[in-house]
């Protein structure tokens, strides 16, 4: 049974290549096209689009190739230019360890460029058919090598009216060869159509299930990549979704966008193959208990989530099978409840989009992204909530008092509100609380042993070293005007730690890294997650290697920019 690319028992450059492009397992279409393909077989693939063909005739492309002949040996014909590009990019991607030469021909673009690249020795063409016949007629791309040609989207080729040219470009083909057609509908005329070309083929079929999530509000918005983590983070802090589960196609986009998400200060943490199954226990388990709110994972590591209280889902990026739209948006709405699915979708991803509609059989309505209004206009509305609760539950004795004296003084209640509440918008209450927290450090120094901790001086040398401390990240830096004061001021205060347990502070533009006693360490990560610096929600865990990783760019962009400004 095929459960992963390791099961087809393809090279190690190939492995190599899938595993950096993301790909965690096999998708239907691929798990039954790639070794009946490996095998020399013809095939009539029938699928979607979004349901990963182009791997599917990809893969066993690249493995046959002979990468020391510089002879085309095989042809992908396209009804798009737009599609040559795209599929000829995958299997560039495919083939990058193996050195295979891949170029798109298409119409549009200069022929001139064309031969060259075809002169220099090519191994696989992606072309429309009026180009590939223009350059068969040139003698500038020759076929007598060709062992494998690929119809794709067989159907779009017939509705544009390609049938005579695709009949032109095989007979220029040699006889003996592989031969093989993917489209979404198999009419009986492209039956027929197969057939005249094709030896005892096998006939795939790969049909998505219907939609059984009724009660899942679906929309998109159509946005470019470029776009999409601001986006992402404008929902997030307009709609405030409890619990959040985000989804992409690879596990580096997981992690880019994890990261990218911690930067701005969200509970984020990632999901996906390339983690052991303690560590995905790990993180799921933080997702249950509310430790973290966003969950970022790939389709294959989703399957395990199983928790009621999800009201959100993120296409982030749309699926690369169909199926999976319906597994995923099946994460919220659970146990009779109500849920959103959100997808982003890039003028590239429009046919699935497409797709997903016809075959689940519902509307997915288009909607305007969330401004900066609707963000400054929700801020609004849950500041007016929690006015509302602190009337309803908090004992306000002190506070009426005061009011009291302000109002003896000819001022107007009204005119007070206005004043307190341009005073929090200006002097943001958590930053106010750390400026008397400063304040009443000063004040004390000399009687309370406990405050005089929190004077930190840089200059001070810690006596922690390597050995006796661990590495703390913090989700915050620089760019939100964070110092070393303010760390140390959390920690001591929030945290409850010594000064003399906390050692070196390295501030970068986005996170920063502490030095704790090994002894302190989990002590100040539980009790200063989830609390505020500078006014800001912090996510605090024990540094790993990937965090290791965005240091070292830091510190890379940051030696760049410093040797521009010498030079």
């Amino acid at each position: 049974m095929i459960n992963n690319f390791d099961d087809f028992n393809l090279s190690k450059e190939i492995l190599k290549a899938i595993l950096e492009m993301g790909f965690e397992e096999p998708s239907p279409i691929q798990k039954q096209a790639i070794p009946t393909m490996l095998n020399g077989e013809d095939v009539v693939g029938q699928a979607q689009t979004g349901t990963g063909k182009t791997a599917a005739f990809g893969i066993p492309i690249v493995e046959r190739v002979n990468r020391n002949l510089k002879e085309v040996q095989c042809m992908v014909l396209c009804p798009t230019r737009e599609l040559s590009i795209q599929v000829a990019g995958e299997i560039s991607n495919l083939s990058k360890y193996k050195k295979i030469s891949v170029v798109p021909i298409y119409g549009g673009q200069p022929i001139e460029r064309q031969i060259r690249f075809l002169k220099n020795g090519v191994q696989v063409v992606v072309g429309t058919p009026g180009r590939v016949i223009d350059h068969i007629k040139r003698k500038t791309l020759k076929t007598e090598n060709i062992k494998t040609f690929v119809l794709d989207e067989a159907d779009e080729m017939f509705d544009m009216g390609f049938r005579e040219d695709i009949e032109k470009v095989i007979s220029f083909l040699p006889y003996e060869r592989q031969t093989t057609f993917f489209s979404a509908t198999m009419n009986p005329e492209m039956m027929d159509f197969a057939a005249r070309y094709q030896k005892e083929p096998r006939f795939i079929k790969v049909v998505p299930k219907e939609l059984t999530v009724p009660k899942v509000t679906q929309y998109y918005f159509a946005l470019k990549n470029n776009m999409k983590l601001e986006i992402l983070s404008r929902i997030l802090d307009v709609q405030n979704p409890k619990l959040t589960v985000v989804f992409c196609n690879t596990k580096k986009m997981v992690d880019e966008l994890t990261a990218g998400l911690q930067s701005r200060g969200y509970f984020a943490d990632s999901l996906h193959g390339d983690l052991k199954q303690i560590q995905r226990d790990g993180v799921m388990n933080k997702f249950r208990n509310s430790t973290i709110d966003i969950l970022v994972a790939t389709d294959v590591a989703a399957r395990g989530i199983d928790v009621d209280d999800v009201d959100l889902v993120i296409n982030y990026d749309m699926p690369q099978d169909v199926e999976y739209y319906v597994h995923r948006i099946g994460r919220t709405a659970r146990a009779g409840r109500e849920g959103t699915a959100i997808s982003f979708v890039s003028p590239r991803e429009m046919n699935t989009l497409s797709e997903i509609q016809k075959y689940t059989k519902t509307k997915i309505e288009k909607r305007d992204m969330p401004t900066l209004k609707d963000l400054i206009k929700r801020h609004e509305e849950r500041f007016v909530e929690e006015i509302k609760e602190k009337i309803e539950n908090d004992d306000l004795k002190k506070e009426v008092n005061l009011i009291n004296v302000l109002m003896s003084e000819d001022i107007s209640p009204v005119d007070i509100a206005a004043a307190l509440l341009k005073y929090y918008n200006e002097n943001n209450k958590l930053n106010n609380h750390e400026k008397l927290i400063d304040v009443d450090i000063k004040r004390n120094k000399k009687t309370s042993n406990k405050d005089s901790n929190i004077e930190f001086s840089k200059n001070k040398k810690s006596k922690l070293n390597v050995k006796n401390s661990s590495r703390m990240y913090i989700n915050i830096g620089s760019r939100k005007g964070v110092s070393q004061k303010h760390i140390v001021c959390a920690l001591c205060k929030d945290a409850n730690i010594d000064s003399k347990d906390i050692g070196d502070i390295e501030i970068f533009d986005k996170f920063s890294f502490v030095n704790i006693s090994k002894n302190k360490i989990k002590e100040a990560i539980n009790r200063l997650n989830g609390k505020h610096i500078k006014g800001f929600k912090v996510l605090v865990e024990i540094a790993n290697e990937k965090q290791d990783s965005l240091k070292k760019q830091s510190k890379d962009k940051k030696h760049k920019k410093d040797n521009k400004k010498r030079k």
